[in-house]
């Protein structure tokens, strides 16, 4: 069992912690960190956490701390990931990985010449949907894929988030905020990202949040708030991808893929096993097909990317959510805003092979 220091104890953190409690017992939550003290005081005596540190610097400090899971802002993501790789401990980090390619490639740089692992979030392709999605792929079942499209629209996250002003900073924006999750099923199911072409926009500069606590006040915009995006796949296959703060709810299916077999259209992404909307149209009947859930995590299991982790270095092999998939990732969406800027298609310079499937016989909570 290796030992986890949290850094961040905000929103996110509830689950990983629920998780943590109740799920994944190869992993010991040990001690907890936030700048605001309250906070892991809280989460200490509800999840009864042996250790509270005031400063990360301390945590990471910790000789019995083996992984440092990183939850705090993603403009904060580089500075804690990097002193704890400093500091010898493996990484796990919420997304990104960087709020820039520069910052990410500073962090593989460095657990590269550490020995260390950068695991990161999003886990929810290791769920029962997408895993389910991608058995039935890479059974040849959809044919060869052609292409598809995604969106992930909605209106801005101030009206539900108690501290929402950090979606529209550096480091933020639907791109880095949503396009994690979908670019991580997408490679996934498809392999690696070799060419991408963005076009963006900034439709309001100013915010006003409408949800507690902070309603009423208003957020100055730094970053554009609408991408239409296309990404060309090693395969051959073209995906589109709308992603946007900037719009009424659309009703738009999550991810389509579009095979010479027929469609499929896949659950959506950022959650771990929704059966709502995974089914495929059957090109040669024209009828459509529920497809029934084959693998575990259904239930959200944030934490379960943190698991697979240790688990990998405890097994000696690479984990499922590891840097070359999440520096990748974070390439395709540097590759996205700058080619917005530019006007021309960005290449790519990181590749990707996708690790092995989910196990569907081991026990639940077991990697």
């Amino acid at each position: 069992m290796l030992n986890v220091g949290m850094v961040g104890v905000g929103c996110i953190s509830g689950i990983y912690l629920e998780n943590f409690a109740n799920t994944f017992k190869n992993v010991k939550l040990l001690a907890v960190c936030d700048l605001i003290r309250e906070r892991a005081e809280n989460a200490q005596k509800k999840y009864g956490i042996p250790k509270l540190y005031d400063t990360m610097e301390e945590l990471f400090a910790d000789p019995e701390i083996d992984i440092v899971l990183n939850l705090t802002r993603p403009y904060q993501h580089f500075e804690v990931s990097k002193g704890a790789l400093l500091a010898g401990k493996h990484v796990y980090s919420e997304k990104p990985l960087g709020a820039d390619f520069e910052e990410g490639t500073e962090l593989v740089r460095l657990a590269k010449e550490r020995g260390l692992w950068i695991g990161g979030a999003p886990d929810t392709f290791m769920g029962a949907g997408i895993q389910t999605c991608r058995k039935f792929i890479d059974e040849g079942r959809l044919g060869e894929i052609v292409g598809g499209r995604c969106a992930m629209t909605h209106r801005g996250v101030e009206s539900w988030h108690p501290d929402p002003d950090f979606y529209y900073q550096r480091g933020g924006g639907p791109v880095l905020d949503m396009g994690p999750y979908y670019i991580t099923a997408l490679i996934n199911l498809l392999g690696g990202v070799k060419k991408v072409y963005g076009t963006s926009r900034t439709t309001f500069d100013k915010r006003i949040i409408t949800a507690k606590p902070h309603e009423n006040e208003i957020i100055e915009v730094n970053v554009p708030t609408h991408y239409e995006c296309l990404l060309t796949f090693d395969s051959g296959a073209t995906v589109s991808f709308l992603t946007t703060f900037d719009m009424y709810d659309a009703k738009q299916a999550n991810i389509q893929l579009y095979g010479t077999k027929g469609n499929l259209y896949v659950p959506d992404p950022n959650c771990f096993g929704s059966q709502n909307g995974m089914r495929f149209l059957n090109g040669a009947t024209n009828e459509v097909e529920e497809l029934p859930l084959e693998f575990d995590y259904s239930e959200n299991s944030r934490c379960l990317g943190l698991a697979d982790l240790a688990a990998a270095i405890e097994q000696g092999r690479p984990p499922r959510t590891s840097y070359l998939q999440t520096y990748h990732v974070l390439e395709v969406m540097m590759g996205i805003m700058k080619s917005a800027e530019t006007g021309m298609p960005y290449e790519m310079t990181t590749c990707f092979d996708r690790e092995a499937p989910m196990d569907p016989s081991l026990p639940h909570g077991i990697l």
